[in-house]
């Protein structure tokens, strides 16, 4: 049977309409939410602990690659227990996004944080660095309101030199605070990574003049066991 010329028409209208009514439904829906960038390693943790649970109490340790590469930290602070879970070149706001699995969840006796790093060479200022610092503070105090936290100052790293004044700053704002305020303490470790002309040290960095070698992390742990020795604060 020959299709008329109003029957072809009418059929391309149909399949005309249907696509577009396809196209419009999947325009609709909503697009699928990009995993956070450090989901992967956040759950790479979380399969840890559901092998060998760690202990609660421990000292934990949280933030960007300076906290991930201490590959030393259970011995260096040993016997006193140490839990490490950095990830590797998170910023301050990616710490409030997981505080509940990084942080709370440990229940740990004191938390020594270090992150601001990336956010100063992202360009955020120091006092954006402060106002997350206070917001992770804040987050992780609704469920551990006396555990005390220690924010170990923004290094100076001579790959990132021309960013260090806003480091300082950031360095200073939180030390400023954290001295006003109850279990909370701010541990002084860039001043000795500088040199006599105050410019980062070189010879305590890996080749990439970014991350801390076996020297400059040994000038790390006196000052955090000299922290973590301390009775708690009630602020001022």
């Amino acid at each position: 049977m020959t299709m008329t010329l109003r029957t072809r028409l009418a059929c391309l209208v149909a399949i005309a309409a249907a696509v577009g009514a396809s196209a419009w439904a999947c325009a609709a829906e909503p697009a699928e939410k990009t995993a956070h960038p450090w989901e992967d390693e956040v759950r790479a943790y979380e399969k840890q602990d559901a092998k060998l649970p760690p202990p609660l109490g421990a000292i934990l340790f949280v933030g960007s690659s300076s906290v991930r590469t201490w590959g030393t930290l259970a011995r260096d602070l040993a016997p006193t227990p140490a839990l490490n879970r950095g990830i590797g070149g998170s910023q301050i706001t990616d710490q409030i996004y997981y505080v509940d699995r990084l942080v709370v969840r440990y229940k740990p006796a004191q938390i020594v944080f270090y992150a601001g790093d990336k956010d100063v060479w992202a360009r955020k200022t120091a006092e954006t660095i402060l106002a997350d610092f206070k917001t992770f503070v804040e987050k992780v105090r609704k469920d551990l309101p006396r555990t005390p936290i220690h924010f170990l100052a923004i290094k100076p790293s001579p790959s990132r030199e021309k960013v260090w004044p806003e480091a300082r700053k950031a360095n200073d704002l939180v030390r400023r605070h954290a001295q006003a305020e109850a279990n909370l303490s701010f541990i002084d470790v860039a001043t000795p990574m500088l040199g006599p002309d105050g410019k980062p040290r070189a010879e305590l960095f890996l080749k990439d003049m970014l991350h801390m070698n076996r020297t400059g992390y040994e000038v790390w742990v006196p000052l955090v066991k000299a922290a973590l020795a301390k009775p708690a604060t009630e602020g001022q």
